[in-house]
């Protein structure tokens, strides 16, 4: 019951979240039917983007593979990861143990 609550909690949050914000924001990306939701997401610097897995089952991760960062835990359903933007760029990232899961951050100024 208390999982259940707190998955419906972090969805409504999430749901709010716009897709672009101002700085020292923090946005959402769900993990829910095999994919990253949104797939790409364009941030300013200084934003922290939080990912959820809304899975049932699954769990998953998020891998910036290209900058050589260590892999988050694996989370499983209702779990979150963060990360703060701190330079502009793009961040691909994919799911570690479902590579064909892709998505990117695209920070600007």
């Amino acid at each position: 019951m208390k999982t259940t609550l707190k998955m419906m909690l972090l969805l409504m949050v999430f749901s709010a979240w716009s897709f672009a914000c101002s700085a020292d924001e923090v946005v959402g990306v769900k993990i829910e039917k095999m994919q990253f939701v949104p797939q790409t997401l364009k941030v300013r610097v200084g934003t922290t983007v939080t990912w959820i897995n809304m899975e049932k089952y699954n769990n998953h991760s998020v891998y910036f593979q290209q900058e050589s960062l260590p892999e988050s835990d694996r989370l499983f359903p209702g779990e979150t990861w963060q990360r703060v933007f701190d330079k502009p760029g793009i961040y691909p990232y994919v799911c570690g143990p479902h590579p064909e899961m892709t998505g990117t951050i695209e920070v600007v100024p």
